[in-house]
């Protein structure tokens, strides 16, 4: 028997008007006598305002179609950079570098398969984990692009609001922990099949006359060349391996394809691991301290990012040129990734003014103190788009001992990858 606390409401019939004509008319066919009529209108109705699961075979052409697309592309950004420059991609017409040579082709090779290997492991540890927990994800997408490295990186699309802080946790960090299980093979490796200097003379052979002293007569003392940074565990790893009579000099890094895969993997692995947003470490750090504390430290973390990014970009020294061209630019810029910083938007461009302040007053007082303005193109993508603070989970349970200490290893391992300066 009914009662009427439970029994459910009448629905008025919607109003087919206004409707488009394919839609109002299957409406007014649902009525229609005949079943097979009846379930024609429903199926057009279904195709009309419900969008079908793409199919496997169309998935994996996608997925498979944007790897082959970025192992070609880091493959030619991997034949640039071994030649000692980056820029565009040799596709040989118009401005652009000349065709590569066979054996380019195989330094390019040499650098794409462990680089995009170590991506790959990386963003599968992710998808594995997020499987595991019973999170639906996608396969990764790799993203292309002509110059610089060839490629973005990867991303998985997590299609599932994820519902614990332990599970933020896991899955963030098993693509960086992946990723850094196989990149410390592959710099050991690289490190213990260095080629004879012999190699090296294949690409500069006005070294060979100067013998294994090179250095000194190609590099004179303030000589600047375009090299990788050298984090911590790359340091320790090349002095525990490397044979110091084969060891290229740090402006021919770039002629070591397997050298240079794995210095980027660790770049990359480090650059995943900023503690802030939804980057890996961003989910590492909430759920090591909870969202309370994370969302207090966050925008600290980003302050000193950004500040440490614009480092040195103005000072009063600087010509009037300087602030009158750039200057507007370097403003918009700060007031448009702090807007969204902090609770009310007028504090944000406090907050802004605040920075550009400080940097101008210390770049004045210490012309030395220079940061990196290459970071400020992430600084947008954090400030302006994935956000520098992370999204509550139901379940806020604290992470157990175990996950702990292998969280507080992550941010050690993060501190061992990382340069402020990676690209000199």
């Amino acid at each position: 028997m009914p009662f009427p606390e439970n029994t459910p409401p009448t629905h008025a019939e919607p109003d087919p008007t206004g409707w488009p004509a394919d839609a109002s008319s299957s409406f007014n066919t649902l009525d229609a006598p005949e079943p097979q009529a009846r379930l024609r209108a429903a199926r057009r109705l279904f195709r009309r305002f419900e969008r079908r699961a793409p199919s496997p075979w169309r998935t994996v052409a996608l997925h498979l179609g944007l790897f082959v697309i970025t192992l070609l592309t880091t493959t030619l950004a991997g034949v640039v950079l071994t030649r000692g420059t980056i820029g565009l991609l040799p596709l040989g017409f118009w401005e652009f570098p000349p065709v590569p040579q066979p054996g380019e082709w195989a330094r390019g090779l040499a650098f794409a398969l462990p680089f995009l290997g170590v991506l790959t492991v990386h963003e599968f540890g992710h998808y594995f984990t997020a499987r595991y927990n019973r999170v639906r994800a996608s396969l990764p997408y790799y993203v292309p692009f002509p110059m610089g490295l060839g490629t973005f990186g990867a991303v998985i699309r997590i299609k599932e609001r994820i519902f614990s802080r332990r599970e933020f946790f896991d899955i963030g960090l098993a693509g960086p922990l992946a990723g850094f299980l196989a990149a410390v093979p592959l710099l050991i490796y690289g490190f213990t099949h260095l080629p004879p200097l012999d190699y090296l003379y294949s690409i500069h052979p006005e070294y060979a006359r100067f013998g294994a002293d090179y250095a000194q007569h190609v590099y004179p003392a303030g000589t600047q060349a375009f090299t990788l940074a050298k984090p911590l565990l790359y340091q320790w790893l090349e002095t525990a391996f490397a044979d110091p009579a084969r060891l290229p000099h740090p402006n021919e890094l770039l002629h070591y394809p397997v050298l240079l895969a794995g210095a980027l993997s660790l770049f990359f692995t480090a650059l995943n691991l900023l503690p802030m947003g939804q980057l890996d470490g961003g989910h590492i750090l909430y759920g090591l301290l909870g969202r309370r504390i994370f969302n207090r430290l966050a925008p600290v973390l980003f302050i000193g990012f950004i500040f440490y990014a614009g480092l040195g970009l103005f000072s009063l020294r600087d010509d009037w040129q300087t602030w009158l061209y750039g200057g507007p630019v370097y403003a918009g810029y700060l007031a448009l990734i702090f807007w969204r910083v902090l609770p009310r938007p007028g504090l944000g461009l406090l907050l802004a003014a605040g920075i550009w302040g400080a940097q101008v007053a210390l770049a004045t007082a210490v012309p030395s103190a220079v940061g990196n303005p290459g970071w400020l193109v992430f600084g947008l993508l954090l400030g302006r788009f994935t956000g520098v603070g992370h999204p509550p989970a139901p379940d806020e349970r604290p992470l157990s001992a175990g996950r702990q200490v292998l969280g507080w290893a992550m941010v050690a391992i993060f501190v061992l990858c990382f340069t402020p300066s990676p690209f000199r």
